[in-house]
């Protein structure tokens, strides 16, 4: 048998074989470097459910990115929509505190957007997709958040498919933010997300001229919102700060974080009894600032009672319509003249910072990577969901292998 005959059946064979239907986590084994024909994706097809899909990985045009997904955090936004789907978009593919190594750009595709160099190679993390907006650009980032953009992770399913991070790749299209993040490593670029809302949280708290180095500092809920909170407030040099939560391991764990003192409010019957242990603990003072981290009512009522007259307070617990909370305006806002902001996502401005918070969080030794408790991989992602809302583990991350 000459050269050319075996050459001849070893091309036949692997069009056949490539003609074979797979089913969804059976794609053919690539070689290292080389993009697949397919890429796996968890599609959310009904509440509590994901499907594990396959679709083709599109032509990348002369604007976009493709990524190769390392990881992605589950956020609390996903849970909502995992359990409830309140933005009606089933079916979709979740997951927005995502990041991967670019493996295709576009012959347009030059830096990000910071102005840093892009390469194939570099570990990234996206922002948002902007739409029409003036107001939203990299460099007058002040005049409002970028709330009112869309994310990959919350996009209507369309025919690429490829539109969350709970996937093997990711298509980033033109007109979206995109960060070289690969001075960090992979626990740190998940977690960018989550930070960047806390970094917005202190930027607003500051506005109010009363959150300095020297503030006793109150966190109401030691989720990882709260405990990533207590660790910007302590890479600030504030050091004076209580944390207040029902679970003792998060008070335990916000005590690594940088909090100096805990309330455990289930020993404490009654807000008054509360409020006097949140006293005891800044040495009989009331705090000069607090950050309500929780989406419960009855918490942004009983906030007010922790902060001394002429002291601030931040709300960002409420990322959705959590319910009305009863508070009294003379007695809880008027006559204490207290400092009230909120805060809802971020700007871009806050993304960038963030990457600078969590090296130097790092440079500290506060054990940032130690919020991210559980890691599934994409195959198991309804029982990491599953495992998020019982509440089981702080951040819960799907790796990808």
């Amino acid at each position: 048998m000459d050269i050319n005959s075996v050459n001849v059946e070893a091309i036949v064979k692997q069009v056949l074989e490539g003609m074979l239907e797979k089913p969804a986590g059976a794609s053919a084994p690539t070689a290292p470097g080389q993009i697949p024909a397919t890429s796996k994706v968890a599609m959310l097809t009904a509440l509590e459910h994901y499907d594990i899909k396959e679709y083709p990985i599109p032509d990348i045009g002369d604007d976009d990115i493709l990524v190769k997904v390392e990881g992605c955090g589950i956020c609390g936004t996903d849970a909502h929509e995992f359990k409830r789907d309140p933005f009606g978009l089933i079916p979709l593919v979740l997951g927005h505190e995502g990041t991967g190594e670019i493996v295709k750009m576009g012959k347009n595709v030059k830096k990000d957007s910071a102005g840093k160099d892009l390469k194939i190679g570099d570990k990234v993390v996206t922002c948002m997709i902007f739409k029409d907006n003036p107001d939203i650009t990299m460099f007058d980032l002040n005049k409002q958040n970028v709330g009112g953009a869309d994310v990959y992770g919350l996009l209507p399913d369309d025919d690429i498919h490829l539109n969350g991070w709970f996937a093997d790749y990711i298509v980033i299209r033109g007109g979206s933010t995109v960060f070289n993040v690969s001075d960090l490593d992979l626990d740190s670029r998940i977690l960018i997300e989550p930070c960047a809302v806390l970094i917005h949280a202190v930027e607003r708290a500051k506005t109010t001229g009363i959150l300095r180095f020297n503030s006793r500092v109150v966190v109401q809920g030691c989720g990882p919102i709260g405990l990533i909170c207590i660790a910007i407030l302590r890479t600030m040099g504030i050091e004076n700060i209580v944390a207040v939560d029902g679970e003792q391991k998060r008070l335990d764990f916000a005590k690594e974080m940088g909090a100096t003192k805990s309330v455990n409010f289930k020993d404490h019957k009654g807000i008054e009894a509360l409020a006097k242990a949140v006293e005891d603990s800044f040495d009989g003072h009331l705090a000069d600032f607090a950050f309500q981290c929780t989406g419960s009512p009855v918490a942004h009522a009983n906030i007010y009672k922790f902060i001394r007259n002429g002291g601030g307070l931040c709300e960002l617990g409420f990322f959705i319509n959590g319910g009305d909370a009863t508070i009294n305006p003379h007695f809880d806002i008027c006559s204490k003249e207290i400092t009230l902001v909120g805060s809802w996502v971020y700007t871009l401005r806050d993304y960038a910072t963030t990457f600078d918070f969590l090296k130097r969080a790092k440079g500290i030794g506060l054990p940032i990577s130690k919020l991210i408790t559980h890691r599934f991989p994409l195959d198991q992602i309804n029982e990491a969901h599953v495992t998020n809302l019982k509440m089981e583990g702080l951040k819960i991350a799907i790796i990808n292998q």
